[in-house]
């Protein structure tokens, strides 16, 4: 009896280390924000946890973020270097400003403004950008 037990436990063993689980996980936004529902969350949250430090460390470690800067007014302005190659993302050609995007009169700039590059495998075999 004891036998079978050690037989059935090293059984249930080896198929549990024989079928892996389902990971999931978002290394990082410049792929997952793209790649998700208009309206739905990031789950886990990976790197994609606004609120957190890790929220732009991505962008800024490649170099595709290459400055935020505030005003002393408040305004923020994001300047990208989209040549960098893990970018991902091409220049629309123009920066954009959204006024009050952090409060009244701290508008933010992203300068220029990205835009999904098409030619990305991730966004080219998209779902949800190519339904």
């Amino acid at each position: 009896m004891r036998r079978m037990s050690l037989l059935a436990a090293a059984g249930l063993m080896a198929l549990a280390l024989a079928v892996p689980p389902t990971a999931l996980g978002v290394i990082h936004e410049k792929i997952a924000a793209a790649c998700r529902a208009l309206d739905e969350e990031v789950v886990p949250p990976g790197q994609f946890a606004f609120g957190e430090n890790s929220f732009l460390r991505a962008l800024q470690a490649s170099g595709v973020i290459e400055s935020i800067e505030t005003s002393a007014s408040g305004d923020v302005t994001i300047t990208f270097d989209l040549d960098q190659p893990s970018s991902k993302y091409m220049s629309a050609g123009f920066d954009l400003t959204i006024p009050d995007a952090f409060g009244p009169g701290a508008d933010l700039t992203l300068s220029p403004l990205p835009v999904l590059d098409p030619d990305f495998p991730a966004h080219a075999n998209c779902h949800n950008l190519n339904p």
